[in-house]
């Protein structure tokens, strides 16, 4: 397919700026794909779509405050780090984006407020990206807790852009299980989940389970070519445990319903599959890009926020639900108004 055909106008009004008042409030269109239906629901009403032996996998990875403002060194110019990750803990290495890039050259060093933290940059990567070291007495529990302290919640570009980021916003770009440190985005269609939701569905039978991908930036990269198979995505790093494969293939053989909670779930689990259609334990990283036509060998349903135009996620939903289906579902979620992105409303692919 082609990158235009994932084009349409979205008004600017929709694309949410803000969380709800409580994770579970968001409106949840539902997207029958067999019988090519399209309901209005409420996200609370998921409950009633899952039960005994269905298994829902979610995304544990956890998001840490990525961005951070450094001065460099006599000229006091402030300068933007975006932490992209850990290259080598021991020697403190890390893949960053830096803004503006024109004055970061390679021996410059970074402070970071009053702290003692001190980075050296020690090479160009792209015209943005370079590796800096972290110049640091502590230990990496220490390195961290400082990132911590001084880094900004990482909100996408089409949020930051409108509003500054709260410590509101520390708590909400963030799931209810969010586990393992690594993401620099949050795996948004689980911010829905409230610990009252996922009991009740407890309750009725369903299975939780996770995996780990930790979200990079290549999730929001704009693709710039018109022919989709020649687009590339980035490298992210993911883990599935014997755990999560056990309950997901129990599933499959029993012909229950595999809940994806997310495309970054979706692109983990289709990362690993067997021979025989299973999913397989792994530990690894995985450039995966789907759109359509994609035959899905492990899914059997979808949760997913509304994305925006031309984005690699917006190709992937449609690779699940069906081009024209999601064409649809998308021209009415601009008519009902529904909120588009990270803090946005969410539809179920069924």
């Amino acid at each position: 397919m082609k990158l235009s055909e994932f084009r349409f106008d979205l008004p600017q009004s929709l694309i949410a700026l803000h969380p709800t008042d409580n994770r579970e409030d968001a409106r949840m269109m539902v997207v029958n794909r067999k019988n090519k239906t399209i309901e209005h629901k409420k996200f609370t009403d998921i409950v009633d779509y899952f039960g005994e032996g269905d298994v829902l996998v979610t995304n544990n990875t956890k998001v840490f405050p990525a961005r951070l403002y450094g001065n460099k060194e006599k000229t006091g110019a402030q300068i933007e780090v975006f932490l992209l990750r850990e290259l080598n803990r021991e020697h403190r290495l890390w893949d960053v984006l830096v803004d503006p890039a024109r004055k970061i050259r390679v021996g410059n060093k970074l402070y970071f407020g009053d702290s003692d933290l001190v980075a050296e940059v020690i090479d160009n990567t792209t015209s943005r990206g370079r590796t800096i070291r972290f110049l640091y007495d502590g230990d990496h529990d220490a390195l961290m807790a400082a990132i911590h302290e001084l880094g900004e919640t990482p909100l996408p570009e089409e949020i930051r852009s409108k509003r500054e980021a709260t410590p509101e916003d520390a708590e909400r770009f963030q799931t209810i299980y969010a586990e393992h440190v690594g993401a620099v985005a949050a795996p948004t269609a689980g911010l829905h989940f409230s610990k009252i939701i996922m009991k009740k569905m407890e309750l009725n039978g369903a299975q939780f389970t996770p995996i780990t991908l930790h979200v990079g930036l290549g999730t929001f990269r704009q693709v710039d070519v018109e022919d989709l198979t020649k687009h590339k995505t980035d490298s992210e790093h993911f883990i599935i445990n014997q755990d999560t494969c056990d309950y997901v293939n129990q599933a499959i053989d029993n012909k229950k319903h595999v809940l994806s909670v997310g495309t970054t779930v979706m692109k983990a689990l289709e990362s690993s599959v067997s021979a025989s259609g299973h999913l397989k334990p792994i530990n690894s990283w995985t450039d995966k890009f789907i759109f359509p036509p994609y035959e899905f060998k492990i899914p059997t349903a979808l949760l997913t926020n509304f994305h925006l135009p031309e984005s690699i996620l917006l190709m992937m939903t449609s690779a699940f639900g069906g081009y024209e289906l999601i064409h649809e579902a998308y021209q009415q979620a601009i008519k009902e108004k529904y909120r588009f992105f990270s803090y946005g409303d969410v539809m179920l692919i069924i």
